[in-house]
Order: structure tokens, then C-alpha cells, then sequence
């Protein structure tokens, strides 16, 4: 054992795992630094690009909330792709797993930064430099982690209830007054869904969904998590796909079907707070920017917390040094991974900024990007893993959970992925060079990890026979009767 002290069991409950998920693909700051590159780029058709990302990652979610009631390890992704496509495609998801969500993580603390000199200049006319904001904001992120679980869930709560009031705010002011020219529901006619510029705004559209299938991560804290875990990953995704898609059609309306596009061309950065300003008032506008500051910070815990569960869980596994796998025995987090991330992100943003790159052209969009496809690239194997996982067992789930839906959302998350892979200049504004770069990351880093894996047969055997073995039972306290009725394989 790593430590004396565990993760503290039956805290989170649905709800708490939502806000954790939900809050890591930050809505406010999608809407209204995304939506309108989607427009400019889909036109009024725009929303039913959301719709339907939403839409594929729920078939997904059918088969991976299936397979989160008969794997219990803390690997999540790494130990799905492991029990369905072998140990060593597990040890090269759980490097491309660190790379995602380290990705995704750290390449926002450069948003932070820009986010917050943005809303200085705009509330005070003041030029905040974007280092020292951004070395604040991982100082405040650690203290986040190293809090026990549950001070996270309820600040995220918090947090989550504001940046999504204030859009809620805006589609309540341009509801009530009718829109631009009168409330109409052209967007989704299929002749404005169907326009050269559809793969695009999908492509961003997956985007905005990263991190809401985090929620298997917390299966150990979580109270009776053959429930929660199912029931937050169905409502995070439901409640982003419907809330993105509501959201863009009433920015529609605010302009008008004939003006928004010009709109958002011509300024896409202000779009939302001159919806925001004609429809409810300045003072909303103001209050926008501020819980857009917010609104990153509380993605910014949110991938910290899965970090640093994902780095627990490969300390425990051997994979790791034993020390990340260490967990306090007052707030139960994994306090040292929690501390290892932050330097490692300290790093990395000091790295950047010591080269005189952009906060947001490069350290966001160059870190975050390669994030963001490892991730789609391990849902698309965690997909594949669930009908070759249930082939090998004996259970009682239907056809429709474990191989029918899992097969169809392989196929539309290979489709999502060339999307974002043949649109990645929509994300990085890079040359070919460097956009190549970034995408080869994805396929090198899982080729180290079946390196990895080959090295670990070889001289660790014992640490690559136990890789995302099942916990013992007794880590897990549910607070109602579990109702599985197979005994998945190790």
C-alpha cells in the first residue's frame, strides 16, 4: 500500500459528479468564446450541431455506464480498454489518459490569464499582466485539490450555478423580448443544417463536450456508484447537449437568422456581451466577464481533480512512483499528485511564457489541443473495448447496451475524430508544422505506451500481471444494495 489512508468513500452523490464533469467543459467560457466560430462557420444551423455531438456521445455513454457496473477500478479509461483489448492497449491509454487531461488542464491556465486581463480592461481599464494571474490560479487550483473531495463538488456547485445563470439570464431576456425579428425555429431546418460548413461546427461541438465521461474517475468516493456514476454521466451529457444547443439558437434570435453570422464574423469575441448588453443590460455584460474568470477556474479544478486520480490510481498500479499514490489522512485526497501537477503545469506555463509565447494563441490552444484528441481518441477505445469486454464474461445485460450501442458509437466516434483531426487549424490557428506536431502526439504517446507495456512484461512481471486489477470490494460503501449479477474478470 501507498499510504495508510484512502480516498473518503460514499461522499459524492449524483449531482456532486455532474457539477465535476460539467463544470470541467466550462459552458460560459464554450458559448461564448466557441459558439461564435461555429456560426461564422455553420450559420443559423449551428445548433443542431451541438444537438447532435450530444447525441453521439449519449449512444457512447449506453455501453460505458454498462461497463462502469462491472469494472470498479479507479483507472477508468485505461482499466475498460484493458479488460476489453489487453494490457498493453491499457498502459498505452493510461500515457495517452496523462496527456488528455494534463493537456486539457494545463493549457487553460493561459485562458485564465487572458480571460482575467480581458475583464480588467474591460471593467476597470486596467492591463493585468497574464503570468502572475495564471502562477495565482495554479496555487489556488492546488489548494482546491488538496481539500477533501467534497469542499471541491460544493465550490464547483457554486460556480457551475453562476457561469450557467448568466446564460440562462441572457435567453431569458432575448425570450421575453421576442428576439431580433420574432422567435423562429429556422435553425433547424435541414437545408441550414446541412451547409458545407456542418463538419466544422461539429467539430467544434465535440470539443465542448471534453471531460463529461470523468465521471467513472470518482467511482470511489462516489455513494452507491453502480447508480451515480450512470445516472451524472446521462445527465451531464444530456444537460450540455440541450443547454449548448438552447443557448446558440437564442444568440440566433438575439440578432436575427440574416444578421447573427455577420455578427459573429465581424466580432466573435463580443458577440455574447452585446447580446447580453441589448437583451438584460450593461451590468449583466460586466458580470459576464467576471464569471467567465470564474468559469475557467472551476474547469481548471475540475481536470485537477481527475488528474489526480488517474495519477493515484497508476501509483497504486506500480506504473508510477508509490509516493503520487500517497493520500491525506485529514482531507483524503491524493494530495501528492495533486502537488505534482501543479508543478509539472508551473512548468509548462513558465516554459511558454520564458519563450514570449501568446497566453492564449499557443499556450492554450497548442496544450489544449492534443488534450482534447487524446481524449476523443480514448473514448473511441474504450467504444471498441466494451462488446470485446462483455464477449469474455458472463452477464445478463442486453445486446443493446453491449454491443449494438458501443458499435455505433465506435463508428460516430470515428467519424468525430477525423472531424477534429481534419479541422485542427480551427482550434490551433498554427501552421501545418505545428498542427502536424500536435496531432502526431497522440498515436507517439501510445506508441511509448506499448513500449512501456513490453518493458514492464519483461521486468516487472508482477506489476504487469496486477495493471488494473479489481479493488477489493470493501473500498467501496455504498449506501443501498448493489444490484450487479456477474463477477467481472480480472
Amino acid at each position: 500500500m501507498a499510504s495508510a489512508s484512502t480516498l473518503r468513500t460514499g461522499t459524492l452523490g449524483t449531482a456532486d459528479i455532474a457539477f465535476f464533469v460539467v463544470s470541467a467543459a466550462a459552458p460560459l467560457t464554450v458559448m461564448a468564446g466557441v459558439a461564435p466560430i461555429a456560426l461564422t462557420l455553420g450559420g443559423i444551423g449551428a445548433p443542431v450541431g451541438y444537438l447532435l455531438a450530444g447525441i453521439t456521445l449519449t449512444v457512447f455513454a449506453v455501453g460505458f455506464t454498462t461497463m462502469s457496473r462491472h469494472v470498479r477500478s479507479g483507472g477508468a479509461f485505461y482499466a475498460y480498454i484493458t479488460r476489453g483489448l489487453g494490457r498493453p492497449a491499457g498502459i498505452a491509454a493510461a500515457l495517452l489518459a496523462m496527456l488528455g487531461y494534463n493537456g486539457m488542464e494545463i493549457g487553460v491556465y493561459g485562458l485564465l490569464g487572458t480571460a482575467t486581463q480581458d475583464t480588467g480592461l474591460a471593467l476597470f481599464g486596467v492591463d493585468i499582466p497574464w503570468l502572475p494571474v495564471s502562477l495565482a490560479g495554479l496555487l489556488l487550483i492546488w489548494y482546491g485539490g488538496f481539500r477533501s473531495i467534497d469542499f471541491g463538488a460544493k465550490l464547483l456547485g457554486v460556480l457551475l450555478v453562476a457561469e450557467t445563470g448568466i446564460l440562462v439570464l441572457l435567453a431569458a431576456g432575448v425570450l421575453l423580448e421576442g428576439g431580433a425579428d420574432g422567435l423562429g425555429l429556422r435553425s433547424l431546418a435541414p437545408d441550414n443544417v446541412l451547409v458545407p460548413g456542418t463538419a466544422a461546427v461539429l467539430a467544434c461541438a465535440f470539443a465542448a463536450f471534453t471531460g463529461f465521461e470523468s465521471t467513472v474517475i470518482y467511482r470511489r468516493e462516489a455513494r452507491d456508484p453502480d447508480r451515480t456514476v450512470p445516472r451524472a454521466t446521462y445527465i451531464a451529457v444530456a444537460f450540455l447537449g440541450l443547454f449548448y444547443a438552447f443557448v446558440v439558437w437564442t444568440v440566433v434570435q438575439a440578432f436575427g437568422e440574416e444578421e447573427v453570422v455577420k455578427a459573429a464574423g465581424s466580432d466573435p469575441a463580443g458577440l455574447f456581451f452585446s447580446a447580453i448588453t441589448t437583451y438584460v443590460g450593461g451590468w449583466a455584460a460586466d458580470l459576464m466577464h467576471v464569471l467567465i474568470v470564474t468559469s475557467v477556474l472551476a474547469s481548471l479544478l475540475a481536470f485537477h481533480n481527475a488528474i489526480n486520480r488517474y495519477s493515484l490510481s497508476l501509483a497504486e498500479e506500480g506504473v508510477l512512483p508509490k509516493a503520487l499514490g500517497r493520500v491525506h489522512p485529514r482531507h483524503r485526497s491524493p494530495y501528492v499528485a495533486g502537488a505534482a501537477q501543479t508543478v509539472l503545469g508551473a512548468v509548462v506555463v513558465l516554459a511558454f511564457a520564458a519563450a514570449g509565447a501568446d497566453p492564449y494563441q499557443q499556450l492554450l490552444l497548442w496544450v489544449n489541443t492534443p488534450g482534447m484528441i487524446g481524449l476523443l481518441a480514448l473514448q473511441l477505445l474504450a467504444a471498441i473495448a466494451i462488446p470485446c469486454y462483455f464477449r469474455r464474461i458472463s452477464h445478463q445485460e442486453g445486446v443493446l447496451r453491449t454491443v449494438v450501442a458501443p458499435v455505433a458509437a465506435s463508428v460516430l466516434l470515428t467519424g468525430a475524430l477525423v472531424l477534429v483531426v481534419t479541422h485542427i487549424d480551427l482550434f490551433t490557428g498554427a501552421s501545418t508544422f505545428v498542427n502536424t506536431v500536435l496531432v502526431v502526439l497522440v498515436p507517439a504517446v501510445l506508441l511509448l505506451g506499448l513500449a512501456l507495456a513490453v518493458r514492464l512484461r519483461r521486468s516487472r512481471p508482477e506489476v504487469y500481471a496486477g495493471f488494473a486489477a479489481e479493488p477489493p470490494r470493501e473500498q467501496e460503501r455504498p449506501t443501498e444494495p448493489l444490484t450487479e449479477t456477474t463477477s467481472p474478470l480480472a
